[in-house]
């Protein structure tokens, strides 16, 4: 339930996917670093940026699937290691190549280190349903204090980068808003139109936890001879505010014996379903932390006129999932259009991301990082 953020130097960074077949594949990784844009850093040297190699290493730790329907070949690995580690803050891009073919990426894996705490900027949080839009209305508003602690900063508007997100979300993420106040040590955004969210509904969950048994939220599993199918029980656009305890679009691979969970985890066909008389005029796409945040054509909803419902199939690995319906715009651009009626008491998690370059500086430093969960009391 948090990003894939650590402190430089301290714990590990696990990376986990699979390969759908039982074909051993020579897999190699490269890390990038990237300014705070995610653009990559272009003024730095390999050896700038990692102890060890920063590209041509092979991911050892490889294991088969046992006794699931679907076969796939299991891969792990942890950032830092012993060939790797990284010695900068910020953000970072992890490519996955097959040796060979080194020049197209299979995967790519994106995750953050943030100074240790000694030589952080201070981030606090504070949410309200107060807005320049409405009083405990259909928003939640962000407020933000940065303290530049130890940092000497004399043009904040060039040095200072920030990033606010709802529930790890960068299809919404705001960038770089100017504070309402700048002072010789900190700067405060206080009422910023930039930082009004849509509160939202809470995410409808689900769990995907054995081929047998039909577990929370899934209406019944079928088999068609080649795959196991799991029917999620129809749902509605929710116009009422429903309280349900969710995990803000997180998710957890599992079964229902929760061991060795990433090579006995079988995958299932797992179909969604959206009632409704007649179609949008947008594009429905499914969003989680499982679809990357991302409005991906594996996961948009298809319309069913003959039925009266959007739907989508999704390959699904056991596990616990949150998702929600987001819309877009014909060029697949996120819409404000919401499916759910938007309401203040929802619960949402809010991520701030703040990077820092000195003067003569060569690349962005993350230098703050804060996560605070909204719950109406």
């Amino acid at each position: 339930m948090d990003l894939p953020i650590m402190e430089l130097n301290s714990g590990k960074i696990s990376i986990d996917f699979d390969d759908l077949s039982h074909t051993y594949r020579r897999l190699t990784y490269r890390l990038e670093h990237c300014e705070a844009d995610w653009k990559p850093s272009v003024g730095l040297f390999d050896s700038d940026v990692v102890d060890g190699f920063i590209s041509g290493n092979t991911i050892d730790d490889v294991k088969e699937s046992t006794l699931t329907n679907t076969l796939y070949t299991h891969y792990h690995l942890d950032i830092p290691n012993d060939k790797c580690r990284p010695k900068l803050s910020g953000n970072y891009r992890l490519s996955v190549y097959d040796d060979d073919d080194t020049n197209h990426p299979l995967l790519t894996a994106c995750f953050m280190l943030v100074e240790p705490a000694e030589n952080s900027m201070g981030v606090r949080l504070n949410i309200t349903t107060q807005t320049d839009q409405s009083i405990n209305g259909e928003q939640q508003q962000v407020e933000m204090l940065l303290d530049f602690g130890n940092y000497v900063v004399t043009n904040p508007y060039q040095q200072i980068k920030t990033v606010i997100l709802q529930n790890r979300n960068w299809l919404d993420a705001r960038w770089n808003s100017k504070p309402q106040y700048v002072m010789s040590n900190s700067l405060r955004w206080s009422h910023n139109q930039d930082y009004i969210f849509w509160a939202g509904n809470e995410y409808r969950k689900f769990e995907i936890l054995s081929t047998d048994i039909a577990s929370m939220g899934v209406d019944k599993i079928g088999w068609d001879g080649n795959n196991y199918h799991a029917y999620l029980f129809p749902t509605a656009p929710i116009l009422n505010y429903l309280y349900d305890e969710d995990a803000d679009g997180a998710f957890l691979i599992r079964n229902s014996d929760n061991v060795e969970i990433n090579t006995t985890s079988d995958y299932m066909l797992t179909h969604f379903r959206l009632n409704t008389p007649s179609p949008y005029p947008y594009r429905i796409f499914l969003n989680g932390d499982w679809t990357y945040n991302r409005l991906l054509p594996a996961y948009e909803m298809i319309y069913n006129a003959a039925g009266g419902y959007y739907e989508a199939v999704v390959p699904l690995k056991f596990g616990y999932y949150n998702y929600q319906f987001l819309a877009a715009d014909g060029q697949g651009k996120l819409s404000s259009f919401r499916i759910d009626k938007s309401h203040y008491q929802t619960e949402n998690s809010y991520q701030s991301l703040v990077y820092f370059r000195p003067q003569s500086g060569r690349t962005d430093k993350l230098v703050g990082y804060a996560n605070v969960r909204f719950i109406k009391k």
